[in-house]
């Protein structure tokens, strides 16, 4: 979605930033104004970690005139890998201050404000509404509905990015434009099934690749200079080296931005994401699948269908075209990078219990062309093959 500016560019640029940012100046989509823009943007950025590290270190080399970071944590040995902003004599530091440090030092042209405490609901509109836009750095759900619902009341963009392993995405998520972080997912996913960093591990370099896309995000934003993800998700597999794009569309029942909001004020975000159990998807029907499998002949229709039970499950019985990933090493992201981001996936279990567990976890991690089999196998087998074993 092309939108205009969004922040006006009344600071006029000094002889020292025009030679600083000459390379910005020289593209017609930039320019001279587009320059002043970005020099009198004001950026929050929410976390110094691994996609804070990127994010900060090119808003800073952009020219954003006013950065804030919001960051209670410090440095970490483990950090190192992938949050470049920190160096090895910070570790046991404050992460919000080396990262100002490293700021500066690249650009001391520009403004740098410190929060260094934990975005909280008593503090999150505080903090936000002095800013033209926020970016998502965090590691955490409790947090990102925690800044997607500041937003949305303060009516500012949220640009969001989530890595994991191999895999990363990204959106725009603004109350004026489309839809909101709610709308993708209405809840979060039971707190027994969030994969993390330090239980999966992620490649270093994912957070550069994301971080970067944000920043390029916000540059979009500030400046109308080119297309915004909003109404989109953009995810990125590094195993197949491949860029896949979503729609995703305004829930006009969404509890925080739809027609009738029954929230309108910030809530106990922790209690909110700790008390989540799975939601039962309604999943595709057996004679949907049965289309979905003869036209699976058709390249552009194409799909993967996956049996998430057990090994000797399968041996008894399954569904031809079907292969056996089974729940826990989807669950353990063990086998994740098996399931592919680019074409749609169909899982099914015995009866669709196994099945929906591991679709909440997926559509959390960005497979969102991601649908379950209802009745899983013995739906199956009792309307499409019915002289197959039952068990």
């Amino acid at each position: 979605m092309k939108i205009d500016a969004l922040v006006d560019p009344s600071q006029k640029l000094t002889n020292e930033e025009i030679k600083r940012y000459a390379r910005h100046i020289l593209l017609p989509e930039v320019g001279s104004q587009g320059q002043q823009r970005i020099k009198n943007a004001k950026v929050l950025v929410i976390g110094a970690g691994g996609l804070g590290s990127p994010v900060l270190l090119y808003l800073a080399g952009a020219g954003v005139g006013e950065i804030g970071i919001c960051e209670f944590d410090v440095v970490e040995e483990s950090n190192l890998q992938r949050q470049i902003i920190h160096s090895n004599s910070k570790i046991g530091q404050s992460k919000a201050q080396s990262a100002k440090e490293k700021v500066l030092d690249l650009n001391p042209l520009i403004k740098v404000n410190l929060h260094e405490e934990k975005l909280t609901s008593k503090n999150a509109l505080n903090i936000i509404k002095n800013y033209d836009l926020v970016i998502d750095g965090t590691d955490n759900f409790a947090t990102r509905y925690l800044i997607n619902d500041a937003c949305v009341l303060l009516n500012k963009p949220f640009i969001w990015g989530s890595i994991y392993r191999f895999d990363g995405q990204l959106s725009v998520f603004w109350k004026k434009h489309g839809p909101c972080y709610r709308c993708l997912h209405p809840t979060p996913p039971p707190s027994n099934m969030v994969p993390s960093c330090a239980t999966g591990g992620v490649l270093g370099s994912m957070c550069a690749t994301i971080g970067s896309l944000q920043v390029t995000q916000a540059l979009a934003i500030i400046t109308g200079m080119a297309e915004v993800l909003i109404g989109e998700v953009l995810s990125y597999a590094a195993v197949q080296s491949s860029f896949n794009k979503i729609k995703i569309s305004k829930d006009q029942n969404c509890v925080i931005c739809g027609n009738n909001p029954s929230l309108t004020e910030l809530i106990d975000y922790e209690e909110f994401c700790n008390n989540q159990s799975v939601v039962l998807d309604p999943g595709i029907s057996v004679s949907e699948l049965a289309k979905m499998l003869v036209a699976k002949k058709d390249e552009a229709k194409d799909f993967l269908l996956v049996d998430v039970r057990e090994e000797s499950e399968n041996k008894l019985v399954n569904i031809a075209g079907s292969v056996l990933i089974n729940k826990d090493d989807i669950l353990s992201g063990e086998k994740l990078n098996l399931l592919p981001l680019d074409k749609p996936v169909v899982l099914y279990c015995r009866s669709g219990s196994r099945s929906n567990e591991v679709l909440a976890y997926l559509r959390h991690n960005g497979y969102l062309q991601t649908q379950h089999l209802a009745g899983g196998i013995l739906a199956w087998i009792k309307e499409m093959e019915p002289t197959k074993p039952t068990y």
